[in-house]
């Protein structure tokens, strides 16, 4: 066998790892679960778009935007809540929070996140919201499609087309909202007064929206996004997807069919094969065939197979969260049982609230004044003419309060040692003191001088500690007094 022949039965074997795209014309529906995608849309855009222009109060001299990335100064607020650079450790906390949410939801209920809360679904039904309103349902856009173009169908196009550049435009202007005083950089951006790097991220967060919203959308969840393959290896036989209950829908027929042979007392499947769940499906697939990496669980199919099936006056949730164990049960004639609560979800739960009551308690006894030294490495140490040792350090002083601080230094560790700050006078010369500025560095040098009373290890440990005069709150650092 050569090796095209070889290539040929490996793709035959393995599938395409890229198919083009065709094109889905989901039909609107309503219905339980998309009453739930509507109103977690609305949320989510209501968040994202607004929440730069929610203010709090944090004192004079501080920004009042609630949550705002500032980084020309190096911080992070959200609401009561700062972060400095050096507490980076709380995004890698909430990374993890993150990822252990997004796992136990896998494990209760399949691809909740994607079929409701991710951006690229949320944005997508938007986009399908507004062709829906300007070109019509289902049937009318395929219809026009293959019509051809006319001057009213140039028209819709054109419509359609300006009102999703403009939602893309506003999703990349508050993108970059977030990162500035949101109503100054509103009235700059309108007088094109804005930096021009807001104007860059804008026009590459517009152009973003618009192409997988509006032209890419299920290609981004089937070849883009890793979760469909991520999730699969972390799923087990317990979790809830939505599942077609073949036990109950097989054998199909036709509902004219299945009257006359429901007459005879022939038993029959539910499912008339109308083909409604494959219409109202955003990613095009057949949920009768089975579970799907296509699938994003949406549930749409599920509200579109209810219509049906209480027309025809049979049962409802043909299509519904469920599992193979159940229907394997269902066809033995057992019961059906659902198991939310397990060690998978157990053990995901309990990490979630671990990691957050550590990232809680992190948070609440924060120090709010923090010290860091570094020993001057040449020279190390000098002796004076009186047989004293001097060190020198570099001091840097940390204040995270929103007011200026009065700040003692001590020294501990080696025996009658005095402090002096370089540059600065102090009332009290063997405790120097300082004021730190509200909410920012201050870089001192230290000047550390001992008269050794005895025979002194060539290194000692030396504490740096210092203490608010006024609060009474403290912060310590350690490094080494040095004998040359």
């Amino acid at each position: 066998m050569n090796q095209n022949t070889t290539s040929d039965q490996e793709a035959d074997d393995y599938g395409p790892l890229y198919a083009a795209q065709k094109k889905v014309y989901p039909q609107s529906i309503s219905g339980t679960f998309r009453s739930i995608k509507w109103k977690l849309m609305v949320v989510c855009l209501g968040i994202y778009y607004f929440l730069p222009f929610i203010r709090w109060n944090r004192g004079v001299g501080a920004p009042d935007q609630a949550v705002l990335v500032d980084l020309p100064n190096s911080r992070f607020y959200f609401f009561f809540i700062e972060l400095w650079p050096q507490e980076v450790y709380y995004f890698t906390g909430l990374l993890i929070l993150a990822a252990l949410t997004l796992f136990l939801m896998n494990a209760v209920g399949g691809r909740i996140w994607c079929g409701y809360l991710c951006p690229q679904t949320v944005w997508t039904d938007l986009f399908y919201a507004v062709e829906r309103v300007i070109e019509g349902d289902r049937r009318e856009r395929m219809k026009k499609d293959a019509e051809g173009y006319t001057l009213q169908r140039c028209s819709e196009i054109v419509l359609k087309h300006s009102i999703w550049i403009m939602i893309a435009w506003w999703t990349g202007g508050a993108w970059v909202l977030y990162f500035n005083n949101a109503p100054t950089l509103v009235m700059q951006l309108l007088t094109f007064q804005a930096p021009m790097l807001a104007y860059v991220w804008i026009l590459i967060l517009t152009f973003t929206t618009y192409v997988l919203a509006g032209f890419m959308r299920e290609q981004v969840c089937v070849y883009m996004c890793p979760w469909p393959r991520i999730q699969a290896a972390l799923t087990d036989e317990w979790a809830l997807n939505v599942t077609y209950k073949y036990d109950r829908g097989e054998e199909r027929t036709s509902l004219k069919k299945a009257l006359e042979r429901r007459a005879l007392g022939e038993t029959v499947g539910d499912c008339i094969d109308c083909r409604q769940c494959v219409a109202v499906c955003p990613t095009g697939i057949d949920i009768r065939d089975g579970a799907q990496m296509d699938c994003i669980q949406c549930g749409l199919c599920i509200d579109a197979c209810d219509t049906v099936m209480t027309k025809i006056g049979r049962p409802i949730r043909l299509i519904g969260y469920d599992n193979d164990i159940n229907i394997q049960r269902r066809r033995a004639g057992k019961s059906e049982i659902f198991k939310i609560v397990r060690p998978r979800t157990i053990v995901y739960a309990a990490l979630i609230a671990g990691v957050g009551s550590i990232m809680l308690y992190a948070l609440l006894t924060r120090s709010l004044l923090d010290i860091s030294v570094l020993h001057d490495r040449n020279p190390v140490a000098i002796k004076l003419s009186d047989g004293s040792i001097r060190n020198a350090y570099t001091v840097r002083l940390l204040n995270k309060r929103g007011f200026d601080r009065t700040i003692a230094i001590d020294v501990d560790g080696v025996s009658g040692a005095i402090a002096h700050v370089v540059g600065a006078d102090s009332i009290t010369p063997d405790r120097p003191t300082v004021v730190l500025g509200r909410d920012q560095t201050t870089e001192l040098r230290v000047l550390v001088t001992a008269k050794p009373a005895g025979e002194l290890p060539k290194t000692t440990p030396l504490t740096f500690r210092i203490t608010d005069i006024g609060l009474g709150e403290a912060a310590f650092a350690t490094d080494n007094f040095v004998i040359p």
